[in-house]
């Protein structure tokens, strides 16, 4: 405790508080979380995940839709086909991820689009992060019969 000369008020001195998430193996990993220097103090948002055969796609969004942070596997130095693995989709959910609670992020409704490897290892480290999940939806369009067929080759 300090003492401000003019007043007689007593200040607290301000605490950086560092949070630790765990792996999927349960050790911890050294992804430390630290306040955001412009925090836009958002705690509930929305995650929304694009897994396509070559690439996974993630970003936090404000309730309102404003983009917080976001990340591909391609901004995660993976390149070719290491960019479809489950493991890159994790770097990259993970590298988003941290951005977003550094804002206040604490709660978090899961869109998921596409049907590439990484879904399942995107939405189990939003878990491990330590993000609370509200709801996990599927948003991938399905064709309603779709176009129309080309016309049957003749021999």
């Amino acid at each position: 405790m300090s003492e401000d000369k003019n007043n007689d008020t007593k200040v607290a001195p301000t605490e950086e508080k560092d949070e630790k998430a765990t792996s999927l193996f349960g050790d911890v990993v050294d992804t430390t979380v630290r306040k955001a220097k412009k925090c836009k103090n958002i705690t509930k948002g929305i995650c929304n995940i694009l897994a396509t055969f070559n690439n996974t796609k993630v970003s936090f969004a404000s309730p309102n839709g404003n983009v917080i942070s976001w990340a591909s596997a391609g901004k995660c130095n993976f390149r070719g086909s290491r960019k479809s693995t489950a493991y890159a989709a994790q770097m990259a959910v993970q590298d988003a991820g941290k951005v977003a609670m550094s804002h206040g992020m604490k709660e978090v409704s899961i869109k998921v689009k596409g049907p590439g490897m990484g879904r399942d290892a995107a939405i189990r480290t939003v878990q491990v992060l330590g993000l609370i999940i509200d709801e996990i939806i599927d948003v991938t369009p399905i064709p309603h019969n779709g176009c129309r067929p080309r016309k049957v080759r003749r021999p």
